[in-house]
């Protein structure tokens, strides 16, 4: 059996971690590298790291604090925002990345991921997905640019094309959820998991043990990851690992 992750988030930009609501309001949760430090020692399955605003300032991705924040590390670490070209990931991976995480630049041109898959591996690409429900289509909309932008995708067709380009895995995060600690949705996690094949992890919504319960038991997600409620001290990592072992969940 195929144990479930929980991966802790840093969301970053001018190299603080902010945590917003529904991708607005941001405000301050700490500095990267004493996060990733905590979070290494309390038992994080792996670390993600997202430059929010790169994409829509037009930049690259922060290196130094990524080389720092890699330095503190012995789980797997992915890194994402600002990520265009090969060469861009090449200097994430060289700053001590284990994956790199695309959003923007993969629905530009999804060639990208097939570039990155053939140069580094399937398991070194990870595409990001912010979605949102749409009532007039009944379907989830896939939004760029830290979630300014609309596109022309279904969330489950841009899936379903990711994974047929390259990806090893989909970050799958909720427009609706995120932020609102009202749980994991569930719908949208199960939708675009029962499309592909390949790992998701899902975002977005995170407030109690029991959220993490429902998504892993409900949709099948293949891990879960929260931001807010580990970097405001909510609850602990430890608390709801030993929560999800009580409950029959196989954890790390």
């Amino acid at each position: 059996m195929l144990t479930k992750r929980i991966i802790p988030c840093l969301d970053v930009k001018e190299g603080r971690v902010v945590k917003g609501i529904q991708f607005v309001g941001l405000r301050d949760a700490g500095d990267p590298v004493e996060l990733a430090r905590v979070y290494d020692k309390e038992g994080a399955d792996e670390l993600v790291f997202l430059d929010i605003s790169a994409s829509h300032e037009g930049r690259e991705t922060m290196v130094d604090v990524v080389r720092q924040v890699a330095a503190e590390l012995a789980i797997p670490f992915t890194v994402g925002g600002g990520i265009n070209k090969l060469e861009d990931m090449k200097r994430v991976l060289r700053a001590g990345a284990d994956k790199v995480s695309m959003n923007t630049a993969a629905v530009l041109r999804p060639e990208l991921i097939r570039e990155g898959a053939d140069y580094f591996g399937t398991q070194c690409m990870v595409v990001a997905i912010d979605a949102k429900w749409e009532e007039e289509t009944g379907s989830w909309r896939v939004y760029t640019h830290g979630g300014r932008t609309a596109t022309e995708w279904d969330a489950v067709e841009w899936a379903l094309k990711a994974q047929e380009m390259g990806a090893g895995e989909i970050l799958l995060t909720s427009m609706d959820a995120d932020g609102s600690k009202d749980g994991f949705d569930i719908s949208l996690t199960k939708a675009i998991g029962n499309a592909v094949t390949i790992p998701v992890i899902a975002s977005g919504g995170a407030g109690s043990s029991d959220d993490f319960l429902d998504v892993f038991n409900d949709a099948s997600a293949d891990a879960a990851l929260a931001a807010s409620i580990f970097h405001y001290k909510e609850t602990s990592l430890t608390h709801v690992k030993e929560y999800l072992k009580q409950n029959g969940v196989a954890i790390r």
